[in-house]
């Protein structure tokens, strides 16, 4: 009896541990994490934040799907400070890079490797690391480069002064120089969006059987209005009034010699084209989730989909007549909630409650937290960010107590939001011009009536906020000699 009931359990251990090994319907414990970032989307450029002009079936769908925030903030108002406060979970008086600032390398200046990112966090705890688009932390070979910032592979553009075009000479996988034949800047024949999404979905197919996260900073909509002909300018054209944009400086257009890639090109037809490129940014996106589900991950990946910064007015763009900002005062630098304040859309099956939308007031540096509560990865001390998981879940959610933000551009912004309360502060550098101003949010979201000389006892609060949550960085002074081009 004694070595029939050794032998039964010996069938059954292994059993199980075949199972455990080998079930298809097992589900790994760490979810995959995709996290999209488009570029200069503004606030209302999505159907399901009330755009009326431009289709986005695919976003619509995903946040029929998942969470859509209502209250949601980028790290700044331009694209690399904001992307330095998304991968370090840290605000702009605490985060390293908090301006674009020039190198004379192609790129711009680099984040330190003393600082830890959410790539080298989830690296630690056993993911597949990927970044696909525009970077603007470092260029190629320095401390700041992505793959010294914990992406295994990065595909795109290092630079952002390249990514004003969108049919660059070359673009760059980890260190090689991808050169782009039929691209001269007189020519132009491959569109950068195409090969750097084709890449992504290639890392999405290549990662399938480990835990995954990929980092996706899609270059649309910036600046430069130009798409190749086809299916999404024919979807628009025609539909729109429009006023040909002419950039008129030597330089701007393809073919122009000599050839400026830091400005942006002419276009007949504005209207049409930016609405094209948001519906293509939609299509990628859609393109996403059908490779998710076709490799059936598609259960098992958290995707989180927002913008760097609020929309801008360069190269024939026109906000107002799309309604970008969604009646929010403000734009791309900006401090106003126009500036600042983003769609996000989180999608988890069966984790999230579809169809759902919060109002919790959240921020880029909250992002690392959350997607480290996804992973089951433990937190460094020195971030500013608070976990979202719990609201995504439905569980208990803990609330900030402020948000800040400081801007080094146009003489200096510093804003707070604490509570129903926003505060921005102008003419930073310059005291004979400094300038308060406070919103009630709660009854003025388009921040219309100042309310500074009614409530100084909330001026006095919010001033000691912006100077307490200020850390002096030697790399970008909260000075009048700071300069952004971008």
């Amino acid at each position: 009896m004694k070595n029939l009931f050794g032998l039964l359990m010996g069938i059954l251990i292994f059993s199980a541990c075949s199972t455990s090994k080998h079930d298809k319907n097992t589900t790994p414990t760490q979810p995959n994490i995709i996290y999209i970032l488009a570029d200069d989307l503004g606030y209302g450029d999505l159907g399901c934040y009330g755009q009326t002009k431009i289709e986005t079936p695919n976003l619509d769908k995903m946040a029929a799907e998942g969470m859509l925030f209502t209250q949601h903030y980028a790290g700044s108002t331009v694209c690399a400070p904001s992307r330095s406060v998304l991968l370090t979970g840290q605000h702009t008086g605490h985060t390293p890079i908090r301006g674009n600032k020039e190198n004379e390398q192609e790129g711009q200046h680099p984040i330190s490797n003393s600082a830890l990112t959410m790539a080298e966090l989830l690296k630690q705890a056993g993911y597949k690391t990927g970044a696909f688009g525009k970077w603007g932390l470092g260029y190629v070979g320095s401390e700041g480069d992505p793959n010294n910032q914990g992406f295994d592979e990065f595909y795109g553009y290092n630079c952002q002064r390249q990514a004003h075009r969108y049919y660059p000479m070359h673009l760059w996988h980890n260190s090689q120089k991808i050169l782009l034949e039929g691209n001269d800047f007189k020519n132009t024949e491959v569109y950068s969006g195409d090969l750097i999404h084709e890449q992504a979905l290639l890392f999405i197919e290549d990662s399938k059987d480990q835990p995954f996260f990929m980092f996706y900073p899609n270059v649309i909509p910036h600046a430069e209005l130009i798409m190749p002909e086809g299916e999404m300018m024919n979807k628009y054209r025609g539909k729109f009034e429009e006023e040909p944009h002419i950039d008129g400086r030597p330089g701007a257009d393809y073919g122009d010699e000599p050839f400026e890639v830091k400005y942006y090109c002419s276009q007949p037809e504005p209207r049409t084209t930016f609405a094209a490129m948001v519906s293509l940014l939609d299509k990628q996106v859609g393109e996403v989730f059908a490779k998710l589900k076709e490799l059936g991950i598609d259960d098992n990946t958290i995707v989180v989909f927002s913008s760097d910064n609020g929309p801008h007015k360069e190269g024939g763009a026109d906000p107002d007549f799309f309604n970008s900002n969604g009646g929010l005062k403000g734009y791309k630098r900006d401090l106003y909630e126009g500036g600042i304040r983003m769609p996000m859309i989180v999608r988890w099956p069966n984790k999230i409650k579809a169809n759902s939308k919060t109002e919790h007031v959240s921020a880029f540096w909250d992002v690392m937290p959350t997607l480290a509560d996804v992973a089951g990865t433990e937190l460094p001390e020195k971030i500013d960010g608070i976990s979202f998981l719990p609201e995504l879940l439905g569980e208990d959610q803990k609330q900030h107590d402020h948000l800040y933000w400081e801007f080094h551009e146009q003489g200096g912004k510093k804003a707070v939001r604490k509570g129903k309360w926003k505060a921005v502060k102008l003419n930073c550098f310059d005291e004979e011009k400094t300038t308060i101003e406070l919103y009630d949010l709660s009854v003025d979201f388009e921040e219309r009536n100042n309310l500074a000389n009614d409530y100084p006892k909330i001026v006095v609060d919010m001033k000691a906020i912006m100077e307490n949550e200020h850390f002096n960085q030697p790399d970008f002074p909260f000075v009048s000699n700071v300069k952004n081009n971008y």
